[in-house]
């Protein structure tokens, strides 16, 4: 273990809350975590066995480790978020996204105070409304802000050098303080609703509107009241599709999707019952890190680094070990108290769903983006010893149930991700029940017999779902038409089965290879794997559905829609002609010696 000798650590270490902090042979450090008791925790990465194999690689280049007590849990969860950030260390779940958080900032000094877009340090007097999870949040409502209480938002040296009054304007964007088109009254009652619009008190806002309409149409001020009538149906139109029914004051939902190697968190920022945006984040993680574990040290990354506003109320998609904890440092930290759910209930519910939802479908974009992909092409170049990248890849998978409704499938991979144009099923036929072999052989024949005649683009990869025989009935079929430019790899699963212990085989060689659990080559074919290995499912349980949903009578030769018709209204069933004999079957009209005796042993042949 890297010189580190852990008895004697571990011996004499002691069981209060703390730090620990595991380094390497050259000092480097390797990953910081925190403790309630700082034995038990620690010990646990020294136990016989039940550890990963990325957690053994972190044990195996542990080659000193240094703890430091503190007085409460909460302590030790704020030294650790502090250290995480100041040091990055390798084996660490780490919040790669630290910009800061645009703001939408009101002037306080000005004749007619303007809004705008802000993001750095808060200098100038006036109010800062926020933060946004995105520009394009802070820019939306801004867009909206113009439509519904026109205060300016153009810079002052534009502002100050107008004589005549701009587009804004004349789009009625905006009332023209600039020329004096609007008095300093009307502009700052416009200010003013704009603070509680932004503030989150709509309801307050509407309630004054309304007032203000009632008031223009006692005046007989019509046009004033139909102009104060259209700010409310804006604002309604808007609480309508922002709402959520329920809330109350600030919320925060995040939910966390993993897959590959990779983790998404999506969080959606609500103010108010007001939803402000969702923002996407991509954890460094390098552990085996269960969802709940990437979102406990998550939270506190996220909320302690001083750029983003605490909520009252956090929910969470998966149940965190310690939430009490996390709820006392973010309400310390906050002055308020807050709370963090798993378990919630209606609008709640779904607006957690929309955010798996969304972490799902993002991951899946960003490990197919073109970035992603070409690191990982590279990584696959490296790791099969190829002279060149990739330009295209297959995977061949088989499923079925027990024999019944057999499919292969053939997924198509290229530098961009998947090509699902190029995707192929192929329904089995012929072959024994369960017969693996025989059900890939068939498959790949059908496939390499066509690009052997130039129909369609050969792969320069392609990857079989099993073990060594599937990868000898690869190689057979790709000899039987003289293909020899194809590289087949096999992906055999490991003895627990799970991803990261794969097993890949060249079918030059023989030879064996384990990449290592985070390996963004490995990543890429399980990607490539578990598509094939999801297409032949979806394929076959399409098949399966459609032939149970097939009357036996219908796989009969000879017997049309008539003849069937002729059966069933004299038998009543396809059962009870499955147990007509000859004779009675012969008796139908229409159904002659020869086609009773064609049924008859048909229905036998295909029950026995």
């Amino acid at each position: 273990m890297a010189g580190f000798d852990s008895g004697p650590f571990l011996a004499q270490l002691t069981t209060r809350p703390g730090v620990y902090q595991m380094f390497d042979e050259a000092g480097g450090l390797l990953y910081v975590g925190k403790a309630k008791n700082l034995k038990n925790r620690v010990t646990s990465y020294f136990r016989a066995s039940g550890l990963s194999a990325k957690t053994m690689a972190l044990v195996g280049r542990i080659a000193n480790i240094e703890v430091t007590v503190t007085t409460t849990e909460r302590d030790a969860l704020l030294l650790e978020h502090n250290l995480i950030k100041q040091y990055r260390p390798a084996f660490n779940i780490l919040l790669k996204d630290d910009k800061s958080y645009p703001y939408i900032y009101l002037s306080a000094e000005d004749r007619w105070p303007r809004l705008s877009f802000h993001r750095g340090t808060k200098r100038k007097k006036g109010t800062y409304f926020g933060p946004y999870p995105s520009s394009g949040a802070v820019r939306s409502t801004l867009h909206l802000m113009q439509k519904i209480f026109k205060v300016r938002q153009c810079r002052d040296s534009y502002f100050r050098n107008r004589s005549r009054p701009c587009l804004q304007y004349q789009i009625d964007r905006c009332s023209g303080p600039c020329v004096g088109l609007v008095s300093d009254e009307d502009y700052q009652t416009q200010v003013e609703k704009s603070v509680l619009f932004l503030s989150g008190q709509s309801q307050d806002l509407l309630n004054r509107l309304a007032d203000e309409m009632e008031g223009a149409a006692a005046e007989l001020a019509y046009e004033k009241a139909a102009e104060i009538r259209n700010q409310i149906t804006q604002l309604q139109d808007i609480q309508a599709t922002q709402h959520i029914e329920g809330a109350r004051g600030d919320l925060d939902l995040m939910a966390v999707f993993t897959e590959h190697g990779h983790a998404c968190v999506q969080v959606l920022f609500v103010r108010e019952a007001r939803m402000l945006g969702s923002r996407s984040y991509y954890p460094h993680i390098r552990l085996d890190e269960p969802p709940e574990a990437i979102l406990e040290a998550f939270v506190p990354q996220f909320y302690l680094s001083g750029q983003q506003q605490i909520p009252q109320e956090i929910v969470v998609s998966h149940a965190l070990d310690d939430p009490a904890l996390l709820e006392e440092t973010l309400g310390a930290e906050s002055g308020r108290k807050v709370l963090i759910k798993d378990r919630v209930r209606d609008a709640r519910a779904r607006w957690l769903q929309i955010a798996a939802q969304n972490a799902q479908n993002n991951l899946r974009s960003f490990l197919a983006g073109k970035q992603t992909m070409a690191g990982r092409l590279e990584s696959l170049r490296r790791a099969l010893d190829l002279e060149q990248l990739p330009a295209r890849m297959e995977c061949f998978d088989i499923s079925h149930s027990s024999g019944e409704a057999t499919m292969a499938s053939c997924v198509v991979f290229d530098g961009n991700g998947a090509r699902k144009a190029d995707y192929r099923k192929f329904n089995i036929k012929n072959i024994s029940a369960g017969d693996d072999y025989a059900a890939m052989q068939q498959a790949l024949e059908r496939r390499y017999r066509r690009l052997a005649n130039g129909e369609g683009q050969l792969p320069d990869i392609l990857f079989i779902d099993g073990g060594k025989g599937q990868v000898a009935q690869a190689r057979q079929v790709l000899a039987t038409y003289d293909i020899t430019s194809v590289k087949v790899v096999g992906v055999a699963k490991g003895a627990t089965r799970k991803a990261g212990f794969e097993t890949l085989i060249d079918a030059d060689t023989g030879a064996e290879m384990r990449l290592r659990g985070d390996h963004p080559g490995l990543h890429l074919i399980q990607q490539i794997r578990d598509e094939a290995h999801r297409f032949a499912i979806s394929g076959h349980r399409g098949q399966r559905a459609k032939a149970r949903k097939q009357s036996l009578l219908e796989t009969i030769p000879g017997v049309g829609a008539k003849r069937r018709r002729e059966l069933l209204r004299h038998f009543g069933s396809a059962k009870g002609v499955g147990n007509a004999s000859v004779e009675e079957l012969a008796k139908i009209k229409g159904i002659s010696a020869a086609i009773a005796r064609t049924i008859y042993d048909h229905l036998h042949c295909v029950h026995d």
